[in-house]
């Protein structure tokens, strides 16, 4: 007999989904093709075994030089542009650069397409909902997936090789249309997401040489940028003002993440300026910090019609071919659009570029073609050459992205006595709500076709008999069928309410400007509540977060569930949680405001930290000061865990040498984490003992948090580590965080500089806390 608590589900809904036909899905296909793009293809030219770029026994340094001083500036030209031409005179043909895999191969870009050959790829849930998970592996893995149905593609000539993915920027704001497409609002956790899915993208499946790319990622969009259209300021005239502080500590970790600690191949510039300069022209930020400070081993790549962006719409330079050369002295590689095939070689002409410029673009560009084995010939020949179409859509890779779902569905609230459900008890399952039975809502935004769907209503119906009511005629509910939904739930013996929000309420371009649930779906949900036989569960389809404090306070509404945007097997996740078949373990990572945060802080405000005197309460947990619906890892589960820090040092001594300032004064209270002090590598463990007080197994993700003490505007608290482990029923175990002082501990000063604090720290697990000192 299986456990309600135990963490798989019935094969009724992995069977109802896999058989769901592509009727569901609107396909938007092309011919089939059957060839791979590829340069250096000696059965067309056999000139091309003479060239060194096509020698691949040669050094990758040597052949990109080998291919420079072959082109002509035109030549060149045609290489600093996502839609690069072909060089016929030298076996080189077009090449794509743009293609996206935020969360599965998408064709929104126009490298990828999908055809009668391969209608559709695994469809993961939004990043949103995956970083819930708190899971690294889970990030990885998923990445994993994308990256081999991706060269499956390839090699059938429907896909590239470089994806511009993924989406790192900070959730800073909870109107903002595209936090669904990151990892949160937290730099650690947007940092550990975006290394882990780059590796996952990029590494090779042996090992055997870590330099070749298994496809090329690229981190978006550097940098503060997080605000699309609000209010009538739209991201192409948006200066961002930004302190070197909140630069440091909030908006670049999760960038220098990737390039750092997932050695991504590419990092993509934004549309908004950062304090008076267009980031895609701005020499610090692209040569200064990408290249030079954090050592991109890759190409430099714009938002789309970025350059033509800050000519046209933000009057940066008074001429176009002015832009040009500002764009590629900066340290842009590559233009996505047309503005500096157009404009580079009248810059040039000009004197405004030399053609050297344009040779150490292309050379970051060509290089990271050659990492892909682009100029290595026939790719069946090469690694990944035998995958295909059987590869894609595997019965694995479809169970993976429903795994995901489930280990991203964050539990909010829970009555004693509602969730799980049993299916054996519930003859009758009233499901209601715009979102019940949508398809492709499910996968948000930067999406491809999918392998299929599996609704919520639908997944629920493979467990028990059901009777669906819209209750809105889409998520605006302007109408709700109040009278019909109150009928409907007086009488089963349950009502799962699929409320939220879609794409037409947040997405690109369209930031939201209310934290309510939209027209009538409080009023059906409260009417609804009032008469129902049996539980309430509330159902949250969305990007971000809202106001639902009516709900959480309404003792009728009985549990509470957000589900983010869960992808195509979103459905069945959602009644594997409802029916206990999965434990939740999903914790949220954004804060949910009140709406009348909205009051007080206008989206146009780039600082994180609070400004009491002018009633500005801050933003996100880190620095937060006011009232929220609900917290930052907030996350409830149908077991209990508890927390106890086991083993930790009261005191922790950092070294300094002998003439340092701060041994002979008091005044110091922090000291700066320069080099010379880090490589000292002063760490510590944190020792803890979690416990399942429960009868029934389950997931749980540990965060580790600090506060640290209050200098330099520190953070009032933030996340320092975290780790998803499995506990059987009644059972626990140890655990260990290494804690560094220097990247774990420190905070960065007014002026951008790291320092580590001086005084008392408080380490947070759960509702377990642990004070230890920091001294000299």
């Amino acid at each position: 007999m299986i456990s309600v608590f135990e963490n798989r589900a019935p094969k009724v809904l992995f069977i109802l989904g896999f058989f769901i036909c592509f009727s569901l899905i609107s396909v938007r296909v092309v011919g089939q093709v059957s060839q791979a793009v590829f340069a250096c293809d000696a059965t067309k030219d056999r000139k091309v075994v003479h060239y060194g770029f096509c020698n691949a026994s040669l050094g990758r340094d040597a052949r990109v030089a080998d291919l420079v001083r072959r082109l002509t500036l035109q030549e060149k030209i045609l290489n600093i542009v996502n839609g690069a031409g072909n060089i016929s005179r030298l076996g080189i043909p077009k090449y794509e650069w743009w293609s996206e895999a935020l969360h599965g191969v998408s064709n929104i870009g126009p490298g990828t397409n999908f055809s009668s050959l391969v209608p559709g790829a695994t469809s993961f849930p939004q990043v949103i909902l995956t970083a819930a998970s708190f899971n690294t592996s889970l990030f990885e893995a998923i990445g994993k997936v994308v990256s081999t149905e991706a060269r499956a593609m390839y090699n059938v000539g429907l896909a590239g090789l470089t994806f511009w993915s993924p989406n790192v920027n900070i959730f800073r704001d909870p109107r903002w249309g595209r936090g669904q497409e990151t990892p949160g609002e937290d730099p650690l956790l947007s940092s550990k997401y975006g290394s882990s899915y780059v590796k996952g993208l990029q590494q090779p499946d042996d090992n055997a040489d870590p330099s070749r790319l298994k496809v090329a990622a690229c981190c978006k969009h550097y940098t503060a940028y997080d605000l699309d259209n609000w209010k009538g300021v739209d991201r192409y005239h948006f200066n961002a003002v930004v302190t070197q502080q909140d630069m440091d500590d909030t908006f670049d970790p999760p960038f220098k993440s990737c390039v750092v600690d997932g050695n991504v191949a590419s990092v993509m510039c934004s549309y908004n300026q950062v304090n008076g300069k267009p980031t895609c022209a701005d020499p610090h930020l692209l040569a200064g910090v990408i290249r030079g400070q954090w050592k991109l081993n890759g190409y430099i790549v714009s938002d789309c019609d970025s350059v033509e962006v800050f000519f046209d719409d933000q009057h940066y330079t008074k001429t176009p071919e002015q832009a040009a050369a500002k764009a590629i002295l900066a340290g842009l590689d590559l233009n996505c659009g047309s503005f500096l095939g157009q404009h580079t070689a009248a810059a040039v002409k000009k004197g405004l570029l030399k053609e050297s410029d344009i040779d150490n673009a292309i050379t970051n560009n060509f290089a990271t073609l050659m990492r892909l084995g682009f100029f290595d010939g026939d790719p069946r020949k090469q690694p990944y050459g035998k995958l295909g179409p059987k590869d894609v859509c595997t019965a694995e890779n479809q169970e993976l992205a429903r795994d995901a779902a489930r280990q991203g569905i964050v539990l909010l609230k829970n009555t004693a006595g509602s969730l799980p459900l049993s299916p054996a008890a519930i003859k009758t399952l009233a499901v209601i709500g715009p979102n019940a039975n949508v398809t492709k809502t499910m996968i948000g935004n930067y999406e491809g076709i999918p392998c299929k769907y599996t609704t919520p209503l639908q997944g629920l119906t493979a467990l028990v008999a059901t009777k669906y009511l819209l209750g809105c005629s889409n998520v605006t509910c302007g109408n709700a069928q109040v009278k019909e939904a109150k009928k409907l739930a007086a009488t089963a013996d349950a009502t799962v309410l699929v409320m939220g929000i879609d794409q037409s309420l947040e997405r690109e371009s369209f930031d939201r400007v209310d934290l309510r649930l939209p027209g009538q779906q409080p009023l059906l949900i409260k009417e609804v509540a009032k008469v129902a036989k049996g539980p309430v569960i509330l159902v949250i389809m969305s990007g971000g977060g809202f106001d639902i404090s009516f709900a959480k306070h309404n003792d009728k509404v009985t549990s509470i569930l957000w589900v983010g945007y869960p992808g195509e097997a979103g459905g069945a996740a959602i009644a594997d949680v409802i029916f206990g078949y999965y434990n939740p373990s999903g914790r949220l990572p954004m804060t949910w405001y009140p709406q009348s945060y909205l009051e007080k802080v206008p989206m146009t405000n780039m600082n994180m930290r609070p400004d009491p005197s002018k009633g500005y309460p801050g933003r996100t947990y880190r620095f937060y000061t006011g009232e929220t619906i609900y917290s930052f890892g907030h996350g409830l589960s149908y077991s209990k865990f508890s927390h106890k820090i086991v083993k930790a040092p009261q005191t922790v001594s950092i070294p300094l040498d002998n003439d340092h300032v701060c041994r002979h004064s008091l005044d110091c209270n922090s000291v700066e984490a320069v080099e010379q002090l880090c490589k000292k590598s002063v760490t510590f463990d944190i020792h803890l003992r979690v416990q399942n007080k429960a009868r029934h197994g389950g997931s749980h993700s540990v965060l580790l948090f600090v506060t640290p003490p209050s200098v330099h505007n520190s953070p009032r608290k933030h996340l320092i580590g975290f780790e998803k482990i499995s506990l059987k029923g009644k059972s626990g175990t140890l655990m260990r965080f290494k804690v560094d002082v220097c990247k774990d501990l420190s905070v960065v000063d007014e002026l951008g500089r790291r320092k580590i604090a001086l005084g008392q720290y408080v380490l947070h697990v759960g509702n377990f806390k642990h004070t230890l000192s920091l001294r000299i």
